[in-house]
C-alpha cells in the first residue's frame, strides 16, 4: 500500500497553510497514495499568543478541518490531519486534536494529545504547552486502509505505554504527527521513532514540521517511515517541506510478530520490590 507523507513549514496564516495542504492532498492522491499524513499544528504554528487567537476557532467553524475534508472527498483519499489548535467550548484551554479523515470526506476518528511539552532545554528555548493546552484523555485506534491505526501526536512518542497500550488492542501502524524542537531531535528522534516500531512490531509513521517558520521557531523535520523491523523506509530530511511517498508491505507486520513475538511475551508489571540498605 502506498501512504504519503507532507513535511510542513507551517505559518501563521491559516488561509495560506489551508491552501497548501489542499495541493498536498491533491499531490498525494495524484501520486497514488492511499492515505496522507500531514503533521502536528498543520493549520496554524505561531508561538505570539495574541496574533494566535484570532485565528483559533471551534472544530465546527475551522476553515483548515473544512477544506481538507472537501479536498479528502474530492480526491478520494484518506488524510490524517496531523493536529489543530481548537477551542473547545468549555471557555478553557484549547485542544491539540488531530483528525482522521476517510475517502469521502466524514471524520472517522479525534484523538487530543494527552502529553504536553512543558520543558526548559539547554539552548534557553522554554515550552509550557499546559498554559495554553489540556490534555486528552482518551487513546484512539481507528480502522484505515493501513488496518487499524494507533493514533498520537509529537511528544506522546516519549511514553511506550501508550503504544503499548495501542498494539495490546490491534495497533499495527501508529501516527505520530510533530512539530519537534532541533536540539530533541537530534538526539531522541530517530531512536525513538524505531523504538517505538520495535517494540510493538508495527509500522510507524511520523509526518514533521520542518526549518525556520513565521513565528521565529526552528524545527527538525525528518518525516519518518519505520517498518515493524525497525528499518527506515523513509527518512525527508531537515532541508525543507515536501512531500514524500512510501510503500507499506501490510503482511511485514504479521511476518515480524511471528518471528519476534514480544506482544504476546507481555505481563503486567507489579509494584517493584524495595530492597533497603
Amino acid at each position: 500500500m502506498r501512504i504519503a507523507l507532507f513535511q510542513a513549514q507551517t505559518g501563521i496564516d491559516p488561509g495560506a497553510n489551508a491552501a497548501e495542504l489542499v495541493r498536498r492532498v491533491e499531490e498525494a492522491a495524484a501520486g497514488g497514495a492511499a492515505m496522507l499524513f500531514t503533521p502536528e499544528m498543520s493549520g496554524l504554528l505561531d508561538r505570539d499568543k495574541a496574533r494566535a487567537a484570532a485565528h483559533i476557532g471551534s472544530e465546527a467553524d475551522d476553515p483548515v478541518l473544512k477544506a481538507v475534508r472537501e479536498t479528502a472527498a474530492k480526491a478520494g483519499i484518506w488524510v490524517h490531519l496531523g493536529s489543530l489548535a481548537l477551542h473547545t467550548g468549555d471557555g478553557g484551554k484549547l485542544a491539540n486534536r488531530g483528525f482522521v479523515i476517510d475517502g469521502e470526506g466524514a471524520i472517522r476518528a479525534r484523538y487530543d494529545k494527552m502529553h504536553l511539552f512543558d520543558v526548559d532545554l539547554p539552548t534557553g528555548e522554554s515550552w509550557r504547552e499546559s498554559s495554553v493546552y489540556r490534555g486528552g484523555a482518551q487513546p484512539v485506534l481507528v480502522d484505515t486502509p493501513l488496518g487499524p491505526l494507533g493514533l498520537s501526536i509529537c511528544y506522546d512518542l516519549r511514553f511506550s505505554a501508550l503504544y503499548e497500550s495501542l498494539s495490546d488492542h490491534g495497533a499495527v501502524a501508529f501516527s505520530i504527527p510533530a512539530a519537534f524542537t532541533v536540539p530533541t531531535g537530534e538526539a531522541h528522534w530517530h531512536v525513538l521513532m524505531r523504538a517505538r516500531a520495535i517494540e510493538a512490531g508495527a509500522f510507524v509513521i511520523a509526518a514533521a514540521q520542518v526549518g525556520r517558520h513565521e513565528d521565529g521557531r526552528v524545527t527538525y523535520g525528518h518525516s519518518l517511515v519505520v517498518d515493524p523491523w525497525g528499518k527506515v523506509l523513509l527518512d525527508m530530511g531537515g532541508e525543507g517541506p515536501g512531500l514524500g511517498f512510501a510503500e507499506l508491505d501490510l503482511g511485514t507486520v504479521e511476518e515480524v510478530r511471528s518471528r519476534l513475538p514480544a506482544i504476546r511475551h507481555r505481563r503486567p508489571i507489579p509494584v517493584p520490590e524495595h530492597v533497603a540498605l
